[in-house]
């Protein structure tokens, strides 16, 4: 199995920054930008941008730890490392290159998603969807209504018998009902148009609050429905639905760039009935 690069903790970091005496800053000392180089070993410059990226992956409690304190911890095992690589003068392992590769793939990716993240997410967009969010809803009904779900027509009218012999709807539907909602009596909560398979919103929309329909069937089963309530929409305000809206934005952009790019490219690739899928977990391959 491929040996593990430095870890960002070695023990000659984690010691020294038991030793290490806090280091006040009382004098001025120019801003630094991530060009600024904090340290050259052998002619290979380690700059600020470095330390900044080895801090963001330091565990909270590191850093937690005075800034002077940690920074020369950090910029010590950085010289120490760079000393290390520089004295290393065999072929660089395969596994190597091929986790760089992967390091690198995933962070430009990551930088070009944000790009379209950025492009779709503005003020404008969030207004333009939040418009047409509330002109969808505005008017529209919402109902609330509880139904029990059994497997044939039979069974549907043993339990509107029950429910006319004045059992109650939820007693009937916890203890006939093979839906997910007859924990909780049967109720589905409320929904708009659309949400429902056809039947049953049929059903609903023909019926008054308080009622209960005829056997309804759908491809689910057979089902027996009470509608509870009946209301109107009330749009949220921007506010409110900023988040859903920008998430909604966000994973729409993304999709369409993924879609648009893999349509114009040329890709070949091998799927899991072609290869021995066992071999992604098999280290002792990155050593071949």
């Amino acid at each position: 199995m491929p040996k593990a690069s430095m870890p960002l903790f070695t023990g000659v970091f984690v010691a020294g920054l038991m030793v290490l005496p806090a280091l006040a800053q009382d004098q001025p000392v120019p801003p630094a930008t991530a060009q600024t180089v904090v340290a050259t070993v052998n002619g290979t410059d380690i700059t600020m941008g470095h330390m900044i990226l080895l801090h963001s992956r330091l565990p909270e409690e590191y850093r937690q730890l005075p800034k002077p304190v940690l920074f020369r911890a950090m910029l010590d095992q950085m010289v120490q490392q760079t000393l290390l690589a520089q004295s290393f003068d065999g072929e660089i392992p395969a596994f190597v290159e091929m986790s760089l590769e992967n390091e690198k793939r995933g962070m430009i990716a990551s930088q070009a998603m944000q790009l379209v993240i950025e492009e779709a997410v503005s003020e404008d967009a969030i207004a333009a969807r939040y418009a047409a969010f509330v002109a969808g809803i505005e008017g529209q009904r919402e109902f609330n209504a509880s139904h029990i779900l059994v497997d044939s027509e039979q069974a549907a009218r043993e339990a509107i018998a029950e429910l006319e012999g004045g059992k109650e709807f939820a007693d009937v539907a916890r203890e006939r009902s093979t839906g997910p909602s007859a924990p909780n009596g049967g109720n589905l909560g409320w929904f708009t148009t659309g949400q429902m398979v056809a039947p049953f919103e049929a059903a609903v929309l023909e019926m008054e609050p308080g009622k209960v329909s005829a056997p309804v069937e759908t491809q689910f089963g057979w089902h027996v429905i009470r509608l509870n309530e009946v209301r109107t929409a009330t749009a949220p305000t921007l506010d409110e639905a900023r988040g859903q809206i920008v998430d909604e934005l966000r994973s729409n952009a993304i999709e369409t760039r993924l879609r648009d790019l893999t349509e114009s490219a040329q890709i070949t690739r091998v799927e899991p009935d072609e290869i021995d899928t066992d071999a992604i977990a098999d280290t002792s391959l990155l050593l071949e």
